[in-house]
């Protein structure tokens, strides 16, 4: 296996001296399994409370009911959001952490939250019914939203390098959502398939059936829809410059607020009337949600764009072929390389290939920002980083990417050219393929970062 280029090492310790160890000094809960094994505690100790609170609410078979209904939208969705980040598609573990999130603390929170709130309204006020409104309309999407965007946050925060924009946070922010919803929708279902063993309900007519038509067929995006758009402001604010500190903060909060508009709006629609909620649904949910999936394969397409420009740099240096910047900057031609690298040479190098287009794309990014100066301190590492793991798949990664780029190549028509061609490769050439000798790339090209 190829090594990387040397001059694109670290210095070695002067006098042999020990390399430092930043994390040689640190304090015990500044580690990172330290922090690891707190936060899976902590959402192992919430999911087991909601369990048993939502066990406890509706019943054993009720919940199981609730369960079985709640889970049908939650792979659909998933792959939705996860299909959206195939450009520089982020690591799972970041996925499997927003979901749990969302179906275990931010839904602790809420139902501990909205109860005590609409309680101490109930008592305050001496009317029961207004206070479950307000706690609708008002407590509910305050404290949901805010539990939910405390993922995005973290998120945001600590794993800053897989958070670079917008569709990072709409997938981030939509995942967490259907977590949330998850949880909500086993609540509702089962406490709808309770009411209907006392009541005797049963076909279309039945509590359950309508509670799974309004949730699960009309509106299963509804939380997810509120949570994006906290998310693409987290996304916006990826994008700022570190000196942009105003714009940094607003444009989260401005989100977190137009998601608990959209969620009040969206609970307050019964209040409407006897049509109130088709009414809200045509005239507000529908409308955002097709402009927000205008906006997001928008977004997906800058970034296509944004691969295409910015790579062919590094071919022009020998890190990558000539036709790769074209190739990584179109899905049809991705997904045809990761096809012809399994047909060729099995699951491992489709995902060696996999890997290879992630790896471009993060570093397009990189220079991206680089190059608009939002790039970090940290700049000079990471690109060397990217391109050390590009280079050592490069020996998979290539032939596949090529084919792909000559299926995916739009034609060029050739015409003959009005002057004599001289030998059979045209004038100036040797007129024998094995005399053509044709330019060979050096085994480990040099590159200065800081050439534009």
């Amino acid at each position: 296996m190829a090594t990387c280029p040397p001059h694109l090492y670290p210095r070695a310790p002067v006098d042999g001296a020990p390399a430092a160890d930043p994390l040689r000094h640190a304090h015990w809960w500044q580690r990172a399994w330290v922090r690891y094994g707190a936060l899976t505690t902590l959402l192992a100790i919430s999911g087991l409370v909601i369990l048993a609170l939502v066990r406890e609410e509706t019943g054993t078979e009720g919940f199981l009911v609730g369960l079985g209904l709640a889970t049908l939208p939650v792979p659909l969705l998933i792959a939705a959001f996860r299909w959206l980040d195939r450009v520089e598609p982020g690591p799972w573990r970041n996925l499997l952490f927003c979901f749990a999130w969302g179906a275990c603390a931010a839904a602790l929170i809420a139902i501990v939250a909205n109860s005590f709130a609409t309680r101490w309204i109930a008592t305050a006020t001496a009317d029961p019914s207004s206070a479950d409104t307000l706690g609708a309309t008002v407590i509910a999407p305050v404290v949901e939203e805010t539990a939910k965007a405390a993922a995005v946050l973290l998120v945001f925060l600590f794993r800053r390098r897989d958070f670079t924009g917008i569709l990072d946070g709409v997938v981030i922010a939509g995942v967490t959502a259907t977590g949330f919803a998850f949880t909500e929708n086993i609540l509702y279902l089962g406490t709808a398939f309770g009411t209907d063993q006392l009541t005797g309900g049963t076909g279309i007519a039945s509590v359950t059936a309508a509670t799974f038509f309004v949730r699960i067929i009309m509106s299963p995006f509804a939380h997810p829809l509120f949570t994006v758009l906290t998310g693409i402001g987290f996304g916006i604010s990826a994008l700022a410059a570190d000196g942009q500190h105003i714009r940094r903060v607003a444009f989260p909060l401005s989100g977190l607020l137009l998601a608990m508009g959209l969620h009040a709006m969206w609970n307050g629609s019964s209040a409407f009337g006897e049509y109130g909620f088709f009414a809200v649904y045509a005239a507000f949910m529908v409308p955002i949600f097709g402009l927000l999936t205008w906006l997001v394969i928008w977004t997906r397409q800058r970034e296509l764009k944004t691969v295409r420009t910015e790579l062919p740099v590094y071919a022009v240096a020998g890190w990558l072929s000539p036709v790769e910047p074209y190739a990584l900057g179109s899905m049809r031609a991705r997904r045809i390389a990761r096809q012809y690298a399994r047909r060729h040479a099995g699951r491992a190098a489709a995902g060696q290939v996999a890997q290879y287009e992630g790896y471009a794309t993060s570093l397009a990014f990189l220079r991206h920002r680089g190059r608009r100066g939002r790039a970090g301190a940290d700049f000079v590492v990471r690109e060397r980083e990217l391109l050390d793991e590009l280079w050592r798949r490069r020996e998979t990664a290539r032939p596949a990417l090529d084919y792909a780029a000559r299926i995916t190549a739009p034609p060029v028509p050739v015409a003959a050219p009005p002057w004599p061609v001289y030998g059979a490769y045209g004038y100036g050439y040797p007129t024998s393929p094995a005399t053509h000798a044709t330019p060979t790339a050096t085994p480990y090209p040099a590159y200065n970062p800081y050439r534009s």
